[in-house]
């Protein structure tokens, strides 16, 4: 056995027991974006290449993200430059280092993840993971336009698995941009595509009731409840149920909340945003 096809044996070895996948650890009641959607193959058309070397790109690649999730990111750099050697234009390794320098997060490095997320992007148009990823570096960035562009189109590719983290992401966005109307079509395209997204439900109610439909706030408001059975409730969560409870003017059930709040959460922005209003109910919420 040669010392390559050792090598490259190790690495398949090596993949299937390290897994595939590169996610965040967030709540699903968080206020960050979806950041990277499990680990997936280009599917842009390779007949062209040595497929042997793909191969170690692809493997190359799955380990890079592994080590990621593990912050070991000098490591996870050394098997993205291998991946680059074995194949130059495997479009994942370039979205895959994009992620590692956003993440290790200096000025410099951010500067240089630009680039690497572009050239994934140019090297595989129908590779939308790298979209949404781009997207989530742009919005990091505070270049919110940007980033919409990116996350609609990752929304509106039909078949992509992290199609509904996109829209989320688009919707979060619009929200950035302070166009409200926007964003609430872009959650109502989430529920489309998944009725039990729990960032699409907190968001609506929250545009609802800025839009004063209490009725249609009330209801989602109902189901996130019953999608987080089990979870810690958030602040947010808590606020709004006093918010509902006010509008219905539901005395009690506004107290108990109330209460709640203020003794699981006391130091909470939604803490004194209630104490504030409490002060003067007739003030806005914001």
């Amino acid at each position: 056995m040669t010392e390559d096809t050792a090598t490259q044996k190790s690495l398949l070895l090596a993949t299937a027991l390290a897994g595939l996948v590169l996610t965040g650890c967030q709540s699903t009641q968080s206020n960050e974006l979806n950041t990277s959607t499990p680990y997936q193959s280009s599917a842009r058309p390779s007949d062209d290449r040595n497929l042997d070397q793909q191969e170690i790109a692809r493997v190359r690649t799955s380990l890079a993200a592994q080590y990621i999730r593990e912050n070991k990111l000098d490591t996870a750099q050394r098997q993205l430059e291998k991946a680059f050697s074995a194949d130059s234009s495997y479009a994942p390794a370039y979205d895959m280092m994009g992620v590692l320098l956003q993440q290790e997060g200096s000025s410099i490095n951010l500067q240089k993840a630009d680039e690497y997320f572009k050239r994934a992007i140019a090297l595989d148009k129908d590779f939308e993971q790298a979209n949404n990823n781009y997207g989530v570096y742009l919005s990091r960035m505070k270049r919110y336009p940007e980033a919409a562009e990116q996350f609609e189109i990752a929304g509106a590719a039909l078949g992509y698995e992290g199609r509904i983290g996109a829209l989320e992401n688009l919707g979060r966005t619009y929200l950035q941009l302070g166009d409200p109307d926007a964003a609430y079509e872009a959650f109502i395209r989430v529920l489309e595509g998944n009725r039990n997204s729990i960032i699409a439900h907190i968001e609506l109610v929250d545009l609802l009731l800025d839009q004063e439909r209490v009725a249609q706030a009330q209801r989602l408001y109902d189901e996130t409840l019953v999608l987080v059975q089990g979870q810690a409730i958030s602040p947010r969560l808590y606020l709004q149920g006093i918010k509902l409870a006010a509008a219905r003017n539901d005395i009690t059930t506004r107290q108990q909340l109330a209460e709640q709040l203020l003794s699981a959460y006391p130091l909470s922005s939604e803490a004194k945003q209630l104490k504030t209003w409490l002060n003067n109910p007739e003030a806005s919420w914001k």
